[in-house]
Order: C-alpha cells, then structure tokens, then sequence
C-alpha cells in the first residue's frame, strides 16, 4: 500500500503543527492518536510501501491492542492477521518439529497474552501478525484519517529548534529538498534516527556478541508433517542448529531464527535451507523467500526530549527481541506522548507535562531492555545436550532435565507483570498517595489503583469493559455505592469546576458492581479514581476537592500557577469541556 498526499515539493506543506520523522509502528500510531484528538500531524516516511519479506515484530501484546482497540482498529488488526488467536495460544520447546526425534520439552500456554473468548486483565488479548500486516492497518487509518497525513519518498535531514518552533529540512528520492516549519518534531526513525542525530545524542549501551538469522520460507508440507500440537512459536534444540520456527499464516509461509550465528558469516540461499532443515527436518520441502541477519541491541538514549523536539520508540531505545517487547513498548512511548502533546496544542497543558514523558517512559524501556537481556543468555542451545535429548528412551532423563531448566523462560512468554505492570508512580504529574505500589515482576502481574498505575480492568456486562467508559480526556470513575443516590457531578461538582476553569476535558462516571459482583472501590482501593487519558490513573481517594486539585496535577500544573490562573480567571474565559456518564 502507498500513501501520497503530496507528490512534488511545491505542494508539501510549509507549516504543520506536528511533524513526525518516520511512518513505523510509533510513528503511525502517534498521528493517530493525536488525530483522534483533533490535533494534525504530518509523517515523513522514506519507503513507499512495508516489505513482506521482512516480518520482523511478529507480537502485539494485551496492552498495544487494548490502545488500538482505544482508536477503533483492534477488530481491524485481528481480520487482516493472517493467524487467527484460536490457531494456537502456546509455545514449544522440542528437539525438532517432525519424526521420530521430535520430542516435546516444555510447553508455555497462553503465551503473550494469547487467549480464545474474553480476557480478564485486560478488554483485548494480544495477536500474533507480522509488522508489516500492522503497519499497512494503521497506514489505511492515516488515509482515512480527515487530519493526519503521511508522504512517503521523503526523509528528514536535519531539524533546527530555535525555541519558538523547528524548521525541519525533508529531502525526496530525486535530490529535492523541501523546509518545513513545525511546532513540535518527534523522531519515530529508528535506531538510526536522523532527529536524534541532530540532536547530538547518542544511544548507550551495548551489543550481542553472537548475531541471528531471520529466514522467511515457504513449505507446503511442513504443516502436516509438525509432530507436534500446534503453536505459534517451536523452540528448536537441535544437533546441528539451534533456533526458533513459527507459522507466518495457515498458507504454508513461515518463519525461523537461527540463533549464534559469527557476524561474519555470510548465509546464502543455499546455506539458510541447509539451516531450515535443520530445524524442521530433512524430508521436508523448503522454499527459502528471504533472509535478515541481526544482532540483538541493548540500547537506551539518556534523553526523551530537547526542547521541542521528542524521540519514541527506537529512537530512543533499542530492545532485545526475546519476548516479543520491542514495538509494543514504542507504541506505549507513543501512546504517552499523544495526549499531552495534544493537551499543549489545544491550551489546558501545564509546564510539567511533556516533561513527564521522559520521566514515565525512559524507566519502561530501561526495564523492558534489562527483562529481555536475561532472557537472551538463556536462549534454547543453552540448556543440554541436544544428540542426547533426541535420542529415545535413554535422552528421556535428560529431556525431563531440560524441562526443568527451561521453567526459567517463563518471564519471556508469560510476562504480564512487564505488559501490564508498569506504574508512573514517581511522575511529577501523579499525585501519591502514601500507599505501597506492588513489587515489580515481570510474571506475575498484580491489578492496582495505586496513582500511577494501569486502571485496573474489569467488565461491566458480557461485552462492555469499564474502559469503555474513558473519555477522550481524563475520566473520573465514582463508585456509584458511595454516592448513596447523590448524582455523580452533584458529589463532585468541584472537579467540574476545575475542570472548567482550565478547558480540561473531563468525564464523571459512576460505576456500580462490575460483571463478577467486586464492587469498584474493591478493585480500586478507594471510592474514585481520576484516570489520565493513557488508562493510567492519576489520583485516587474519597474527597472532591482533593480530585479537583488532583486534576490540575494531572495536567501539569504546579501548584503556584494553579493558583494563579485561578486568580485570572474570568466566566468568560472558561471553556466548558465536562461530561457526566452513569451507566
């Protein structure tokens, strides 16, 4: 798919509120989320149309179709996957895939979210499809879009800030340069970003020792051939390779990795079949489509932003792939910075807000880098003799072994304490509330209202989720029991006063018990939660009048020019922007 809005320089745009440098997953996902907001965008992307060849991100977690399903394109990912959730929720660990030797050595079920009917944690499960599937969903979501726009064939050069806005040079396929004039600039580009650059920032961090070998082929009788239940990911422990095999679509396309390969090895065709083989088995026919070698990076930018120019995704960070983070966790850097960037362009912004990008966002890539480093020195050829755990009856010790070994994997595919259990907590815009957060871990996840973390999900009926309830804006959520027939904007009339005075969009909603019977304050520890436009929850507690200042926090206010503008303000300044709801 291409998308052209603008074919030659005279009608690129000379001015645009946003501009974003790169049309990947971030990139994308971040017009679109500000479009939804009424806030346009431009994205400068250099290629025309996404490569089938190149899979890359195969993973969309719980957490990234759960903000998809925010801007209406969840049920549009899942039709254009070319793997369906009920195909398989697991992964393997084998010996290899077909004959006599393939041997099953663990199975992780429901890995990465992947579950059939309704998920509780969260009102969408993840899905298996490949990054360019993604894309070309979201690049369709820009088309359609009345304000956000995309022109491919055109890259970013270099960025001036000169503190009252940037001016950004963008050169096309034929030489031709072309400045453009932006309010704010965001470098989705890569891990080679040209905004970083100019910036003068550097990643920090380092590298494998050992590179990877990424292979697409096709087998028309692989499938029946897998020894195996069906999964979407087969950990291969082999004598002669050691690596991972996975099917693309239920066609006959799949994919493998080929895991401690020298970086200086050059693989042909002829050499990535030899090693395909090696994995799946000897009989089996194999058509090799294209091959991407890699080294996984562990790398972190030490800034997010410089004036007003800001940096998502792998621009800002590089992750290992192990567990399948990578682009989930640069669609959540781009889902934090949406709603703030919006929140300035649109005038109820403080000064602390998109300073608390970096401050919530750096720490979620520092821990997602670390989880999945460790899990990269336990890769499959790791844990035993593989001639030994292929053979029959005497290799079964060892396979029992190597069952017992591979538990340690576990935070790779059951990972929803990383997915879903990051918190804000020490935000400048959350306001604390003396509680203990819970402990980090990257399995276990523990639902929590503490002021920073994700708003605990629950369903209100068989179909509707309680984030059906969130607005655009922030969304106070009142437990409708503690209201004792009090309407909810007449208890809180004080939010909706705050709320006015500063053109903040707010919705009120009571909430009575959800589907299970737990009552909210149950689930939330508190009668009411103030919720951020991102799901997370900014404040939590029983007072008004601590919600309302809560709100202004929330928004980036500090406490002096809160009251100030309090002071300022006039009838006729106020911008009316609340909403109540009572389900």
């Amino acid at each position: 798919m291409v998308t052209h809005r603008f074919a030659s320089p005279g009608k690129l745009p000379s001015e645009t509120q946003v501009l974003i440098s790169g049309g990947g997953p971030s990139g994308l996902f971040l017009a679109l989320d500000l479009a939804s907001r009424g806030v346009p965008s431009l994205v400068v992307e250099p290629r025309d149309s996404v490569d089938h060849a190149r899979p890359r991100a195969k993973t969309t977690n719980a957490r990234t179709m759960t903000h998809l399903r925010r801007l209406g394109l969840a049920d549009a990912l899942r039709a254009a996957s070319p793997l369906p959730v009920d195909y398989s929720q697991d992964v393997s660990f084998c010996t290899g895939l077909t004959g006599p030797g393939a041997h099953e050595l663990r199975r992780f079920r429901n890995a990465f979210q992947l579950v059939s009917g309704r998920y509780g944690p969260q009102p969408e499960c993840g899905q298996q499809v490949p990054q360019p599937v993604l894309e070309e969903v979201l690049r369709a979501a820009v088309a359609a879009s009345p304000v956000a726009t995309m022109v491919t064939g055109w890259s970013v050069e270099t960025i001036e800030d000169s503190g009252a806005g940037c001016t950004v040079m963008v050169s096309g396929p034929s030489g031709s340069r072309h400045t453009i004039a932006a309010e704010f600039v965001i470098g989705a580009d890569g891990g080679s970003s040209a905004v970083r650059r100019s910036l003068g920032v550097r990643l920090e961090g380092g590298s494998a020792a050992l590179s990877n070998m990424s292979i697409l082929f096709r087998s028309e009788g692989l499938a029946a051939a897998v020894a195996l239940d069906p999964a979407v990911q087969y950990w291969v422990v082999g004598a002669d390779t050691s690596g991972m095999v996975g099917p693309m679509d239920l066609d006959g396309t799949w994919w493998a990795i080929i895991q401690g390969i020298d970086p200086q090895e050059t693989v042909d065709t002829t050499t990535a079949g030899w090693m395909v083989r090696s994995l799946v088995g000897t009989d089996v026919d194999i058509e090799v489509l294209a091959t991407d070698p890699w080294t996984a990076r562990m790398l972190l930018s030490p800034e997010y932003r410089r004036g007003g120019v800001f940096l998502v995704g792998d621009a800002a960070h590089l992750n290992p792939p192990w567990g399948g983070h990578g682009f989930n966790t640069c669609v959540g850097d781009a889902a934090n910075l949406a709603w703030k960037l919006a929140a300035v362009l649109t005038g109820w912004a403080g000064a602390d807000l998109l300073d608390s990008y970096w401050a919530e966002r750096r720490p979620v890539a520092a821990r997602t880098i670390s989880d999945a480093a460790t899990n990269g020195k336990a890769l499959a050829y790791h844990f035993a003799d593989p001639a030994l755990l292929a053979s029959g009856a005497g290799g079964a010790a060892a396979r029992e072994t190597a069952r017992e070994a591979l538990a340690v994997k576990q935070s790779e595919f059951d990972s929803l304490g990383l997915v879903l259990g990051y918190a804000y907590g020490d935000s400048p815009v959350v306001v604390p509330d003396g509680s203990q957060a819970p402990v980090e871990d990257p399995i276990v996840y523990v639902p929590s209202a503490s002021p920073g973390a994700l708003l605990p999900h629950a369903w209100l009926d068989e179909t509707a989720s309680v984030y059906d309830l969130l607005g655009k804006g922030f969304t106070l959520l009142v437990d409708s029991a503690a209201l004792a027939g009090t309407p909810a904007a007449e208890a809180f009339a004080s939010v909706a006063v705050a709320a006015d005075r500063k053109g903040i969009p707010v919705v009120i909603a009571a909430v009575g018990p959800f589907d299970d019977g737990t009552a909210p304050c149950e689930l939330w520890g508190a009668d009411a939660v103030l919720v951020r436009p991102d799901q997370h929850v900014a404040w939590r507690g029983s007072s008004a009048e601590a919600a309302a200042a809560a709100l202004a926090v929330a928004a980036g206010w500090r406490p002096a020019e809160h009251n100030q503008q309090q002071n300022q303000h006039t009838e006729q300044e106020g911008k009316a922007r609340v909403s109540v709801v009572v389900p």
